[in-house]
């Protein structure tokens, strides 16, 4: 291709031409950078429509080039573009109009929207892939995320309703952060109410503890255990010594017609009520033990500063005039020795309780130091043991006589406080006198074990404090059963001795027989017997004898033909006074009773 440019170009009469050759190849090239894309066609456009250059550098012109040439042209305009479409494909064309050495020029320029927009539909595909990935990764993040989150939650409804309670829970409302709303309310009023018990209880539970330590069941605790606990307890037990009083209460006997039998757990109640409120004015930490037996027991905390608590006597004295003054009973306080660790308590508690019997069984207050007991045992007090009233004791209960023993009980008791005996030597008179009834009681061959039900006696005894109590105890629990069994075995020789006496006069009722001998052959004596067949049948002997002799005339009249007088003579009568005596019983002569029967 060439390219002729007039020499002027303005001269209608130029004087040269400047021809320049084109290589068609390089200007095809070239013509491809205006539509950057392999598909689709550019190409020049003369003035007259010819089709100066293509890109595609071929001739003559495609199918394509055509179409587009004739819809360019078609439209007339300089510029302008418009889509195309050609074999199913769409094109975008745009042209526009140049001068060139002395001529218009058409460029013309067809690309495949395809392959505009493919780089676009695959940065799309991408973004959307990429997008589609994200929120994938984002629905698993999150879905991960939302377990890790949500079972935390999920512990805790399974921890506060349960596997089984939380299925019929969900079966009602599916809001897991309800369920746990009406578990937690559920459970905090669940929380109140225990922790309301448990402060109603905690003075049980310390009382329990107390009781416990005291009584020596805590043995196997160490010092530090023993410490903690009762700082769990609210006691404050660092750097401390520990003292122990007991209480023990006489005189209800008193108090008849303000309180009676079976009162003694309340008189002791009251005390430990009056008991508490003293040693709380008086001390910043002592507890009360109430055994309900008409003793009392009191641990105080103390400072170990304090080296000889001569408050703990003061208020001794106290608790012992303001017990008597509202109760009327008299107060016996035994202060035992300073503890100085807690694992010692139970010891000192045990000194006490034993040091109280060594009080006197006296009608006033008493109260027993045992810093000060070596100097009260110094003190000489002979006992004198009754021994005439004990045999005289044991005579009474032998011989049945219930009211006589009790009143040498009552005697045998006297005797022992009369010359001011302790507590402990009036229990230990009174053991003796328990084991010289049981002894006799084995002497007379009778079974203790069987009349008082195996009861240990001795600790009832031992139990018993006041010397009315220990009186009516011996007669309620020791001589009356005695003479209940007595009186049974009596009876029961009674019985043995009538039937030997029926037995004899079944066998000789047809002979001769008389009170006396059938006393000698039961082997006692008449007026024995004859109160005996009294006791036993209801009937006296002569009675008895003469209803067995006409049962057995009767028998013989109903079964056989004996003449009535051989009959008379096989019941033991005369026929002469068998005719009277069967009349008289009978209401009918023998005869008579024969026919009778005979007739039936």
């Amino acid at each position: 291709m060439s390219l002729m440019v007039k020499i002027p170009e303005t001269n209608e009469n130029p004087y040269g031409v400047i021809a320049v050759r084109i290589d068609t190849a390089k200007v095809a090239k070239l013509l491809q950078t205006l539509a950057p894309y392999n598909d689709g066609s550019t190409f020049l456009l003369e003035e007259n429509g010819d089709q100066l250059l293509s890109s595609s550098g071929k001739e003559p012109a495609s199918q394509l080039d055509e179409a587009i040439k004739r819809e360019v042209l078609t439209n007339k305009a300089k510029s302008g573009s418009f889509l195309f479409d050609w074999n199913q494909t769409t094109y975008t064309v745009a042209f526009g109009t140049m001068s060139r050495v002395g001529a218009d020029w058409t460029y013309v320029t067809a690309s495949p929207i395809s392959t505009i927009t493919k780089p676009v539909v695959f940065i799309s595909q991408l973004v959307l892939t990429l997008s589609i990935a994200m929120l994938l990764l984002a629905f698993v993040l999150s879905w991960l995320a939302s377990r890790r989150i949500y079972s935390p939650i999920a512990q805790l409804v399974n921890l506060l309703t349960g596997k089984t309670g939380l299925a019929a829970l969900r079966k009602e409302q599916n809001d897991d952060f309800k369920i746990i709303e009406k578990e937690w309310l559920h459970l905090t009023r669940e929380s109140i109410t225990l922790q309301n018990k448990l402060e109603e209880q905690l003075p049980h539970l310390k009382e329990g503890f107390l009781l416990q330590l005291v009584q020596g069941y805590l043995y196997s605790y160490s010092e530090q255990s023993l410490l903690e606990r009762m700082r769990n307890f609210g006691w404050s037990v660092d750097h401390k010594q520990y003292a122990m009083l007991y209480i023990q209460l006489s005189g209800f006997e008193n108090l008849e017609g303000r309180f009676s039998s079976g009162d003694e757990g309340l008189v002791t109640f009251a005390a430990a009520n009056i008991t508490k409120e003293l040693a709380s004015s008086r001390f910043d930490q002592a507890e009360v033990l109430n055994f309900h037996d008409l003793s009392i027991g009191i641990l105080i905390i103390l400072s170990e500063e304090i080296e000889k608590p001569e408050i703990i006597k003061t208020f001794s004295q106290e608790l012992a005039q303001g017990i008597h003054h509202t109760l009327k009973m008299y107060v016996s306080v035994t202060i035992g020795n300073l503890a100085m660790s807690i694992v010692h308590v139970p010891s000192r508690f045990e000194e006490a309780m034993q040091a109280s019997s060594r009080r006197r069984f006296e009608s006033r207050n008493q109260i027993i130091d045992l810093e000060s007991l070596d100097e009260l045992e110094k003190e000489n007090h002979e006992i004198h043991y009754p021994f005439a009233l004990e045999r005289a004791i044991i005579q009474a209960i032998r011989m049945g006589q219930n009211e006589e023993a009790k009143q040498l009980i009552q005697a045998f008791m006297e005797e022992l406080l009369e010359r001011g005996a302790k507590v402990i030597d009036i229990q230990q008179g009174n053991l003796q006198l328990l084991g010289s009834i049981l002894h006799a009681i084995r002497l007379a061959n009778l079974d203790p074990n069987r009349i008082f039900k195996s009861a240990n006696l001795y600790e009832q005894l031992m139990q018993i404090g006041d010397p009315q109590k220990m009186i009516a105890w011996f007669h309620d629990k020791v001589v009356s059963p005695c003479m209940v069994e007595l009186e049974s075995r009596s009876d029961a020789e009674v019985k043995k001795t009538v039937e030997t006496a029926m037995i004899y006069l079944q066998n000789n009722y047809m002979k001769e027989i008389s009170l006396d001998s059938c006393a000698d052959y039961a082997g006692t004596n008449t007026v024995a017997l004859s109160k005996a067949f009294k006791q036993v049948s209801g009937k006296n002997f002569i009675d008895y004898l003469t209803e067995l002799r006409i049962e057995k005339a009767k028998e013989l009249l109903r079964d056989t033909d004996m003449k009535i007088n051989d009959i008379a003579e096989k019941a033991g009568y005369q026929p002469s006074y068998f005719n009277r005596i069967f009349k008289k019983q009978e209401d009918i002569t023998p005869s008579r009773y024969r026919e009778l029967n005979r007739n039936e």
